[in-house]
């Protein structure tokens, strides 16, 4: 029984493992979208977030069903409520790509983002690249040390952020306000994602110590 218990576990582990893939993909293509105007691949991350649902769905329900079954305490209820929380984190992380590619796909065949403003939003996807992929280690490799090392990428996500708000409020704008709110939309997306990226990272800590991890701990 604790062996096949174990087996499922380690199942579920290799699904979630899946999803962060998926995310970062999703992500990764939905910048390149948004940079380079490319409708077909808005286009595909758009009708690809259909399937991190899915797996969401078929994780929910393979949790539930463990529980159900096993009836696990302590350590092992620990892990299963953990794992739904991520899955949760997850997901979001897909619907932020799924918003990003939206702002390509409205935009086109222009452009969203003003050229003076390019080179911060690739350095924000490629931040996102950065979390999300550490994001999934740490889940393989339960390395606590290694989660707590996304806090640092989510302050540089934070910093671009900000340099974006600097660009729209401190200096002329002259790209009027439909740009102005696809920056804002999309920083806030971007910024979105890192934050659930750390609370997966934060989730995995409380998964192996038992201890809640705050910022700054």
């Amino acid at each position: 029984m604790r062996d096949a218990f174990t087996d499922e576990l380690e199942s579920i582990d290799q699904s979630l493992i899946e999803m962060t893939n998926l995310v970062a993909s999703a992500m990764a293509r939905a910048t390149t979208a948004l940079l380079d105007a490319d409708l077909q691949l808005a286009e595909n991350v758009i009708s690809g977030d259909e399937t991190v649902d899915l797996l969401r769905n078929e994780i929910e329900e393979r949790a539930f069903d463990v529980m159900a079954r096993q009836a696990p305490v302590a350590t092992d209820l620990r892990i299963m409520v953990t794992t739904l929380r991520i899955v949760a984190d997850l997901e979001r992380m897909g619907d932020l790509a799924l918003h990003v590619a939206k702002v390509a796909r409205r935009r086109y065949p222009g452009r969203a983002i003003p050229p003076e403003l390019r080179s911060t939003m690739l350095e924000m996807g490629q931040v996102a690249q950065r979390i999300v992929a550490k994001a999934g280690s740490v889940i393989a490799s339960r390395d606590t040390d290694l989660a707590k090392q996304l806090e640092a990428d989510d302050d540089t996500m934070d910093s671009l952020h900000r340099t974006l708000f600097h660009v729209l409020i401190e200096k002329p704008w002259t790209h009027g306000m439909e740009a102005a709110i696809d920056i804002t939309l999309c920083g806030r997306y971007y910024e979105r994602y890192a934050d659930h990226a750390v609370s997966v990272a934060r989730r995995v800590i409380y998964l192996v110590t038992g201890e809640i991890e705050r910022r700054g701990a």
